[in-house]
C-alpha cells in the first residue's frame, strides 16, 4: 500500500487500491491504521460510494480508547468530508470537543471548521462549545478554538453579533501574551507564542469591523501590542504587521491609525525585501483609510523607486500615484519621469495612463501639465493606448495660448525619432495645425501666471525656426518610413492637406506629395489623396492662405 501511495505521489492513476485502504482502516493495528487512513486521504474524493463504508469505521474509531486513533479519524474526516458524512458525523466530532483530553480537542476543532466550511447549517452544532474552547488555558485548544470561532464568522456574518460578547476574554488573553515573562514551552525568538497572538487579532478584526463600540475596546490593547513587540525580527514583523490590519479595518482612534502607518515606515526601511514588500503593499491598502499618515513617507517610498527588485518597484510606483495632489505632484512627477527612463517595458504603459491622468487632475498650470504629457509621449510613446492618442490631441487644441511652444517640442521630438507611432501622430497633427507658427519661430508664453520652478526649465528651450521645405521633408520622411503604420501615413496625408493653406510658397510640392498617393495600395490612403486632388483641381480658387494673424484670398 506503501508503494501505491508512491506512485499515486509521481502522478500515475492508483485508484484501484480504494477498497485496500478501507480493509487497512478496518484494521485493530495502530500501524495500518495510520497507513489506510493516509491512503483514504490521498485516494478517496467527495464522489466515492466508498464513503458510505468508511464513515462506520471513522465513527468506530471515534469512540477508541487510543487517543492517535481517534486524532486519525479526526484527521481523515477534515480532510475528506462530503456533506453527508458531515451530518452523519458532526454529533461524534461535537461530543469529542467536550473531551478532557487536549489532544483529541484541537484535533476535534480543527475538524469542526472543515465541517462548518463544507456544510454551513451545521455551525449551530458547534456553537455551544466555542466559549469553553476559548477559557481553555492550553494555547494548542486556544489556538484551533480560535481557528474554530474565525471559520464560523467567515461562513456566516451574523454570527459575529454572539461572538463579540467574547471579546474581553480576546482581549485578556491578547493582554497575558504580551506582558507574560520568558515561557520555554511558547517562546519563538523572545516573543510568546506569535501565532496564538495573530489568531487572535485577526479574529478581533473581524469582531470589530464595523462597530463602534467594540473597536473602542480594542484600542488599548492593540497599542500595547503595537508599543511592547520587538520589531527586530521577522516573529515581531508577523504580529506588527497582523496589529496594522486590525487597526485599519475597525473604527479605531487617529492616533492609533497614525502608530500602524509609521510601522509601515518602519517596514520601508528594513534591508528585507519581503518586509519593504508587505509594508508597501500595506500602505497601497490603508492610503484611503488615512492619507495624511501615509503621506508621511512619501520620500521613502519614491525611494523604493531605485530598487532592484521588481515587485517593490511595481507597489512603490502604484502608491506614488495613489499620493498624488495638487501640493506633491512636481516632486512625485519628477522621481515618476526619472523612473520611466530606465523602466521595463511592462511598466511603461501603466506610469503614462496614469501620468496623465495625474497631470489632468492636479496639474498646477497649463504650461507644466503640457510639458508634462509631451515628456510622457516622448519617453513611452511607443506604450501608449490608442484613446490617449485622442485626449491628447483634444487637450493640446484647447491650450490656445501655447499652440506654438509645444509644435516646437513635438517637431523636434519628431525629427529625432519617428519609431513611436503615438508621438508621430500627435507630432503630424501639431504640425497639420500649426505649422505657420512653426515656420514664423512664434512661441507664446506661459499662461495661467505664478511662479516658475526649476522643473519647467527644459521647457525654455531656444526656440527653433525651420523653412516649409524642411517641414515636407520630415513629413515626407514619415510617409515612406516603413515604420510608419496605416494610421499614421493617414494623419501625415491630412498634415500635408491642411499646410497647402498654411505655406504659401509649396503649393506645388504639397500637391505633388498628394498625388503620388492616388495609386496607393492602401485604400484609405488612395481615396483620400484622390479626393484632395479634386479639391485642388477644382475648388483650388476657394482657398485662403493663412499669413500670420489674417486669413487673405
Amino acid at each position: 500500500m506503501a508503494k501505491l501511495l508512491y506512485i499515486h505521489m509521481l502522478g500515475y492513476p492508483a485508484h484501484f487500491g480504494q477498497m485496500e485502504t478501507l480493509k487497512l482502516i478496518a484494521s485493530p493495528r495502530f500501524s495500518d491504521k495510520r497507513l489506510g487512513y493516509l491512503g483514504a486521504m490521498m485516494l478517496l474524493d467527495e464522489r466515492q460510494d466508498i464513503h458510505i463504508l468508511i464513515t462506520n469505521c471513522m465513527k468506530n474509531d471515534m469512540h477508541h480508547q487510543v487517543q492517535y486513533v481517534v486524532g486519525l479519524a479526526l484527521c481523515a474526516l477534515g480532510s475528506i468530508c462530503s456533506e453527508e458524512m458531515s451530518r452523519d458525523l458532526s454529533g461524534e466530532v461535537e461530543k469529542l470537543l467536550k473531551s478532557s483530553n487536549p489532544y483529541i480537542v484541537r484535533k476535534a476543532a480543527l475538524c469542526a471548521a472543515r465541517i462548518v466550511r463544507k456544510v454551513p447549517d451545521l455551525m449551530e452544532v458547534f456553537v455551544p462549545t466555542t466559549r469553553q474552547l476559548l477559557s481553555e488555558k492550553n494555547h494548542a485548544v486556544l489556538l484551533t478554538g480560535i481557528c474554530l470561532v474565525t471559520e464560523m464568522c467567515t461562513v456566516n456574518p451574523d454570527s459575529l453579533q454572539h461572538f463579540r460578547r467574547f471579546l474581553p476574554n480576546l482581549v485578556r488573553m491578547l493582554k497575558n501574551l504580551i506582558m507574560a515573562g520568558y515561557s520555554p514551552e511558547h517562546d519563538v525568538h523572545g516573543i510568546s507564542d506569535p501565532f496564538l497572538q495573530v489568531r487572535v487579532l485577526r479574529l478581533m478584526r473581524m469582531l470589530g469591523k464595523g462597530d463602534e463600540d467594540t473597536s473602542e475596546m480594542m484600542n488599548d490593547i492593540l497599542a500595547q501590542v503595537a508599543t511592547n513587540t520587538d520589531s527586530s525580527k521577522n516573529v515581531g514583523h508577523s504580529i506588527l504587521y497582523e496589529t496594522v490590519l486590525t487597526i485599519m479595518d475597525i473604527q479605531s482612534e487617529s492616533g492609533l491609525r497614525v502608530l500602524a502607518v509609521n510601522i509601515l515606515g518602519r517596514f520601508l526601511s528594513n534591508s528585507d525585501r519581503n518586509v519593504r514588500y508587505v509594508a508597501l503593499n500595506t500602505l497601497l491598502r490603508t492610503v484611503s483609510v488615512d492619507y495624511n499618515a501615509v503621506q508621511r513617507h512619501r520620500s521613502t517610498i519614491l525611494d523604493c523607486l531605485k530598487e532592484s527588485d521588481v515587485s517593490i518597484r511595481r507597489r512603490a510606483l502604484e502608491l506614488s500615484f495613489a499620493l498624488v495632489n495638487k501640493n506633491n505632484i512636481r516632486t512625485i512627477m519628477k522621481e515618476v519621469l526619472a523612473f520611466l527612463d530606465v523602466a521595463e517595458p511592462e511598466f511603461k504603459s501603466f506610469i503614462a495612463t496614469n501620468s496623465l491622468v495625474a497631470a489632468e487632475k492636479h496639474s498646477p498650470n497649463k504650461r507644466w501639465h503640457i510639458d508634462t504629457v509631451l515628456t510622457v509621449l516622448i519617453k513611452a510613446g511607443s506604450y501608449m493606448q490608442e484613446e490617449l492618442v485622442f485626449t491628447i490631441i483634444a487637450m493640446l487644441s484647447q491650450t490656445d495660448q501655447l499652440h506654438g511652444y509645444h509644435t516646437q517640442r513635438l517637431y523636434v521630438a519628431l525629427t529625432n525619432d519617428i519609431s513611436q507611432q503615438p508621438l508621430v501622430q500627435v507630432a503630424i497633427w501639431a504640425v497639420g495645425e500649426y505649422g505657420d507658427l512653426l515656420v514664423t519661430g512664434q512661441v507664446e508664453n506661459e499662461i495661467g501666471g505664478g511662479e516658475e520652478e526649476e522643473e519647467e526649465e527644459e521647457g525654455r528651450r531656444e526656440v527653433v525656426q525651420v523653412t516649409e521645405d524642411e517641414v515636407l521633408d520630415v513629413l515626407e520622411r514619415v510617409l515612406q518610413s516603413p515604420q510608419s503604420s496605416p494610421a499614421t501615413r493617414q494623419y501625415t496625408l491630412n498634415s500635408v492637406m491642411k499646410l497647402s493653406s498654411r505655406f504659401s510658397t509649396s503649393l506645388p510640392r504639397i500637391k505633388a506629395m498628394v498625388s503620388s498617393y492616388g495609386n496607393n495600395m492602401d485604400m484609405e490612403l488612395q481615396q483620400r489623396a484622390v479626393e484632395y486632388c479634386a479639391i485642388f483641381s477644382k475648388h483650388d480658387n476657394m482657398r485662403y492662405i493663412y499669413f500670420s494673424d489674417a486669413f487673405t484670398p
